[in-house]
């Protein structure tokens, strides 16, 4: 079944269309591998032509880059409960499970910032946010004195991510909500020891 054709605004971007195309590209992503999936897929399945959104994104990695941090915000939305151990474990299962479903376009992504500077700035941008937010929630932590104040925000997240970009990258075990929560609950049940 072919999309129904969307309207056509000239050079400025449609918000709808825009908002098409990333959710068919990452849903492309999550069925296939990032090496699988083309601009002219993404473009067929979004119903606009590959000139749409090469016009708006210089290349494929740079829509699944965008389309990549619009789902992470669309499935690990901000928290601020007032119950830092509920926001932290919520956060980073949502995280953890978001960034398993998209395993592909997270290594593919990241094999391609090696090779693009383009790319590697999305990444970092991408990365860059995704750090804020946790860093944010951390702190409030930290502010509540749910963490001992000789805490380093900034080493905690790297632990983290770095965490679940080892598991990404490796393979070796999985990552998803259930290793999220147990990370979170070590690191509340750390601070309360």
């Amino acid at each position: 079944m072919s999309p129904e054709p969307r309207p056509h605004t000239g050079r400025r971007r449609n918000p709808a269309v825009r908002q098409a195309i990333l959710d068919h590209a990452a849903d492309l992503v999550i069925a296939h591998d990032y090496a699988a999936v083309s601009t002219d897929a993404i473009a067929r399945a979004a119903g606009v032509s590959k000139h749409t959104i090469y016009r708006w994104w210089p290349s494929k990695g740079a829509v699944l880059l965008e389309a990549m941090a619009e789902r992470a915000r669309q499935q690990t939305p901000g928290l601020n409960t007032g119950v830092f151990a509920e926001d932290l474990e919520t956060f980073l299962a949502a995280t953890f499970r978001t960034a398993d479903k998209v395993s592909g376009l997270l290594r593919g992504i990241m094999a391609e910032a090696q090779r693009d500077p383009v790319a590697a700035e999305g990444l970092r941008q991408f990365v860059t946010g995704r750090r804020d937010e946790l860093h944010a929630l951390l702190t409030r932590g930290l502010e509540q004195g749910e963490l001992p104040d000789d805490t380093d925000p900034d080493l905690l997240v790297d632990q983290i991510f770095g965490l679940m970009w080892y598991r990404l990258l490796i393979g070796h075990a999985p990552v998803d909500g259930d290793v999220a929560t147990r990370l979170a609950r070590s690191l509340i049940h750390r601070q309360e020891g």
